[in-house]
């Protein structure tokens, strides 16, 4: 399986203005914000070129990195971000259980929905993949 790669106007929340701050620094796609983000000094550094806070970077790197996962890609990435998952490792080491009521509760607090939430079954293929990748 291989990683996803997508267009960072793709990612839930990105704004037009932030995405042409981050093209006009060569950073187009989510596989490429993650390589020039690859630790915190990156990210303050990354911070410092967009004058953009430290938070709203650390924020574009989890939904790119969450993205990375097929099964989530942008449609759940912002989901699980909401949840308290912040990347792919922490996917990977997540019990399913455990992750299917964080969502649950997010579904039912947030939305008032808890028809909307992913089954246990997609979730689990959300684990799955995130393993494979984090084994990559």
């Amino acid at each position: 399986m291989r990683p996803q790669n997508w267009n960072l106007g793709q990612l839930p929340g990105m704004t037009s203005e932030f995405e042409q701050q981050l093209a006009h620094l060569g950073i187009e796609t989510t596989a490429q914000l993650l390589k020039r983000s690859q630790n915190a000094e990156a990210r303050q550094s990354l911070a410092r070129q967009l004058h953009q806070p430290l938070r709203y970077i650390n924020k574009w790197v989890a939904l790119a990195d969450l993205a990375r996962v097929p099964s989530v890609g942008c449609q759940y990435n912002g989901l699980l971000l909401h949840a308290g998952v912040m990347s792919v490792s922490q996917l990977a080491q997540t019990a399913l259980g455990t992750l299917h009521t964080q969502i649950r509760r997010f579904h039912v607090t947030t939305l008032n929905r808890s028809d909307l939430c992913p089954d246990p079954g997609q979730i689990s293929v959300w684990v799955r993949e995130a393993r494979q990748i984090a084994a990559l």
